[in-house]
């Protein structure tokens, strides 16, 4: 089977630390720098990492380190996306094995809870709806926003599976797309839209108005519909159909 990268990572947190993942191969990958960060005082959890990788296999015989270490692009603090080590459970419970810690433990049990919300996740996808529904609950936003907020995640993942389908693979390409759509809907790409919310790492469709977010939709449906109406194929024709997209969600505005 084709290893498939969801398109967007997403944060993870644990005891107040950031923890990037995304989805590979329908598992989850941590990166494996934050959760040094997360389990070691060290100024530095790069050379950590460095460090811990000649360790592991140089003195502890882990000579499959590196065929299990998978490099996946992440946002990185300085809004760019870098490939970087990543690791599944199963990988990270051995690295977190050679971490002289005392907070691996309860890191463990946590790891093992979200791989196995993952397997839930894929038995029954009603399960992460439900979840990020809570989420979101949980952080005081209004159910009215919530549901214009799910609602714009369905019809976003419609339309990465048609760029998929229509030969958009690279996770760079969907970013240009999506800036495409983006700033002919609202005159702005994603990354200006940031500033004048004044956000940095935060998502920034997390902190749109009920507004903001109809436009948002109708721009990625729109998209969508153009694409398959003209059976836009490869980057250019779709960068064309998100264009048009994005202008009928800017006419609306």
């Amino acid at each position: 089977m084709e290893n498939k990268v969801q398109p967007t990572a997403k944060i993870a947190i644990f005891k107040g630390k950031q923890i990037r993942k995304t989805v590979f191969n329908d598992e989850w990958y941590f990166s494996i720098v934050d959760i040094v960060d997360t389990l070691t005082d060290s100024s530095s959890p790069r050379r950590y990492w460095s460090d811990l990788k000649k360790k592991l296999i140089e003195d502890e015989g882990f000579d499959q380190l590196y065929e299990k270490i998978v490099q996946l692009k992440m946002e990185s603090k300085d809004g760019k996306k870098y490939l970087t080590d990543t690791a599944n459970t199963e990988t990270l419970f051995r690295i977190i094995q050679s971490i002289p810690s005392p907070k691996a433990e309860p890191f463990k049990r946590w790891l093992a809870k979200v791989g196995y919300e993952r397997v839930q996740e894929i038995e029954d996808p009603e399960l992460a709806t439900k979840r990020t529904r809570a989420l979101y609950k949980a952080k005081g936003y209004p159910e009215d926003w919530i549901e214009k907020r799910m609602r714009g995640i369905s019809i976003r993942e419609q339309l990465t599976n048609e760029w998929e389908k229509r030969g958009v693979k690279e996770e760079k390409e969907y970013a240009i797309l999506t800036a495409e759509i983006s700033e002919a809907a609202f005159g702005v790409k994603p990354s200006e839209h940031k500033k004048l919310k004044n956000l940095k790492k935060e998502n920034l469709r997390d902190h749109m108005s009920d507004l903001e977010l109809i436009f948002n939709m109708l721009g990625e449906a729109s998209t969508t519909e153009i694409s398959v109406q003209k059976d836009a194929q490869g980057f250019n024709q779709n960068k064309e159909a998100a264009k048009a997209g994005g202008k009928i969600a800017g006419n609306a505005r």
